[in-house]
């Protein structure tokens, strides 16, 4: 190591002991845990987010900010703007156990989207119905990018 220039971390450098029931570890913004498998009662090494990376939630509520969108015309323009972020974060934690993970940004993803349009389209001012904007609709007719269902294990492309 050395020889590389490179020195280990004190406080981030430490053994850990993995086993069922035992604590994980984060590693480039995964949290890794030997789990027990519901399925098949197996023990595997899962992945999800991190709690930091969950927490940045890559800056979704910046980019649903209503002061950025004042003068917005149309929540196509904010779904635009949104989709590649939510794309390029599902793709690099897709590969691992993150559904619920999934599940809760997707539920943020839609809670900031309604709020927004709440605000834009002056919810004091008109009757403004939640029932109208489902996740479904933002789907369907806005094609926002859902993280649900994008998740891929590893090695099951090349199983027969």
């Amino acid at each position: 190591m050395g020889r590389l220039s490179l020195k280990l971390h004190p406080e981030k450098t430490r053994i850990v002991e993995l086993g069922l029931g035992k604590e994980g570890f984060v590693f480039l913004g995964c949290y890794l845990r030997i789990v027990l498998s519901h399925f098949k009662g197996r023990e595997y090494l899962f992945r999800w987010p991190a709690p930091r990376a969950m927490s940045r939630i890559p800056r979704v509520r910046e980019l649903t900010d209503r002061r950025r969108w004042a003068g917005m015309q149309d929540i196509r323009q904010v779904i635009e703007e949104l989709n590649p972020v939510l794309r390029g974060w599902g793709n690099y934690f897709r590969t691992g156990n993150a559904s619920w993970k999934f599940q809760q940004v997707d539920r943020y993803v839609n809670q900031r989207l309604v709020r927004l349009l709440r605000h834009v389209r002056g919810w004091r001012r008109r009757p403004f119905s939640l029932w109208e904007w489902t996740p479904a609709r933002f789907v369907t007719e806005f094609r926002l990018h859902r993280l649900v269902g994008t998740i891929r294990f590893p090695g099951l492309a090349n199983a027969s």
